[in-house]
């Protein structure tokens, strides 16, 4: 699509856009309205459950998609991943308890994952790597506002009306972004050589189901050394060495091994993988923090998070356009990686909304430097030929880190936080109400479950019902659950910290290969993306 006019291909980036702030702003908006939410429909132990299986579909939707985008054409994919999405969200109003609400939001997650897969793709389509640094730039801008937009207008939702608008209040921006696809997007002949790879898919699929699993229910539903756990680990393990001989004799593989020959492409999705685990896995739990530590209501903890966003916006625009001007990349992932360490620092220490606020501020700058360059670096050293399976690779790693770091944080904040209550409780600094008058037990059992933190309303509410006699012994309990709620929520950010100094080292050593004016790959560029040798041509320097 390179070869279409410049008006033409505005109005196509219009349409992409248009889908991918759909996938956007229905998967931020939940973010600040989910703790509520789970308080109305029950279930608190399965919380990362809603948002695992949508990390779950849409990393197997990712990557399958990919490759079969690359011989039928982008079109047919968007369209469908919006349907997928539009059909998940009316569902998910509707839901009637946490396992319904779980299967609907896997729904939305096959159709945020083919969305996210082709729009990246569809913008390597239709301009080459040195032009799509400002475009990339433009797409995370648009992550960044639906990340302003959304926790503020979820919050304000679950505060106001019914939790069932926070999946149905932009249904209409679906059908909006179907027609203009439908309208605007060109259609690509089918490949006829290639063929799909049937048991690839499957076998990929195979791998990836268990490993997320376990991962989720490791520590929490059963025990990590347990039989199911270690089972669930094996059949990764054995999916996986069946996937590699799989591929390594398929004539069109859905995930070319060849890929990872590529040391660009290979150091870019490890980054990706690292970049998200340590940060969905932890911002997923700021909303413990703010509403469940300081007590700030759905609608203003929305507030916290903007400060992030609007930094990203601006950041990531700015970031996007240098790229463009300068052809280099490699510095402004070298600059963001500290920053967002340090902020993730900072969340581990923060005591107050104005922290942060503060260490949402700096996160929003690092994160606008350093997410535009890994998608760029992948594309810029993949074959344009494998265009759509490359940037899914990068997909597929971002989802993978993001799905294990909910999971393995979760697992991190549940352990610590019983850990914390029960060592509180043997310290004396606690109320063991096993000990109280079973009259006044009985009435102080449902403040036990730190679930309760996160409807301020119903806690209000009891609160008002109990003697008053009660309530000192009621506060010190409350205290107490939020005592241990900030200490494991500290151990969680730090998590968070230690994973992504791993992925700003691994960035030392990514090479820096001159970004392509045209989407056909010189033989020059492609020995360098092959073999190693990250020097400049003469003709180049």
């Amino acid at each position: 699509m390179e070869h279409l006019t410049q008006q033409r291909k505005l109005t196509i980036m219009v349409a992409i856009i248009a889908a991918m702030f759909f996938a956007a702003i229905n998967q931020t908006i939940v973010s600040t309205a989910m703790p509520r939410i789970i308080a109305i429909l029950g279930g608190m132990d399965y919380y990362t459950w809603v948002i695992t299986i949508y990390m779950l579909t849409s990393t197997i939707a990712t990557v399958l998609v990919g490759k079969l985008s690359d011989i039928y054409g982008r079109k047919p994919f968007i369209l469908a991943g919006i349907v997928f999405f539009i059909i998940g969200a009316f569902l998910s109003g509707f839901a009637r308890d946490i396992f319904e609400l779980i299967t609907y939001r896997g729904v939305q997650g096959v159709g945020a994952g083919i969305i996210m897969s082709c729009a990246f793709t569809a913008v390597g389509d239709l301009f080459p790597p040195r032009e799509r640094g400002k475009w990339t730039g433009l797409m995370m801008a648009v992550f960044g506002f639906s990340s302003v937009l959304g926790p503020t207008l979820g919050g304000w939702i679950v505060d106001h009306m019914s939790w069932k608008w926070v999946f149905w209040i932009f249904l209409p921006i679906g059908l909006i972004a179907f027609v203009l696809i439908m309208a605007l997007f060109p259609k690509v002949e089918r490949r006829a050589s290639e063929k799909i790879d049937y048991a690839g898919s499957l076998f990929l699929t195979l791998t990836i189901v268990p490993m997320l699993l376990g991962f989720s229910w490791a520590g929490t539903k059963y025990a990590w050394g347990s039989q199911q756990i270690l089972g669930l680990f094996a059949a990764t393990l054995i999916f996986l060495a069946i996937f590699i001989w799989v591929e390594s004799r398929a004539k069109s593989p859905v995930l070319p091994l060849s890929l990872f020959r590529n040391s660009i492409i290979t150091i870019s999705n490890v980054i990706g993988f690292l970049m998200n685990a340590g940060m969905m896995g932890a911002l997923i739990y700021l909303s413990f923090f703010v509403q469940g530590v300081l007590g700030i209501a759905p609608t203003y903890s929305g507030y916290v998070t903007m400060p992030m966003s609007l930094s990203m916006v601006v950041v990531s625009a700015v970031t996007g356009r240098l790229i463009t001007k300068t052809g280099k990349y490699k510095r402004y992932a070298l600059i963001g990686m500290p920053v967002m360490v340090l902020s993730m620092i900072m969340m581990a220490y923060m005591n107050s909304v104005w922290m942060a606020v503060l260490s949402m501020l700096i996160f929003g700058f690092g994160l606008g430097l350093g997410m535009p360059v890994f998608s760029l670096t992948v594309q810029n050293a993949a074959e344009p030929s494998e265009l759509g399976v490359a940037t899914a690779s990068s997909q597929l790693f971002r989802n993978l880190g993001g799905t294990i770091g909910i999971a393995v944080m979760g697992t991190i904040m549940t352990s610590q936080l019983t850990s914390n209550l029960k060592a509180t409780i043997a310290s004396g600094g606690g109320v063991d109400i096993s000990k109280l008058d079973p009259a006044v037990a009985s009435k102080l059992a449902a403040f036990q479950n730190p679930e309760m933190l996160l409807d301020q309303p119903r806690l209000a509410e009891l609160q008002h019902t109990l003697p008053e006699q009660i309530q000192p012994i009621l506060a010190k309990m409350i205290d107490m659950l939020r005592d241990a709620l900030s200490a494991s929520l500290t151990t969680v950010f730090l998590a968070g910290a230690a994973l992504l100094v791993i992925a700003m080292l691994l960035t030392f050593f990514l090479r820096e290969i001159p970004l392509r004016t045209s989407n056909k790959m010189s033989e020059p560029q492609e020995k360098k993306a092959e073999d190693g040798d990250g020097k400049l041509a003469p003709s180049q320097a």
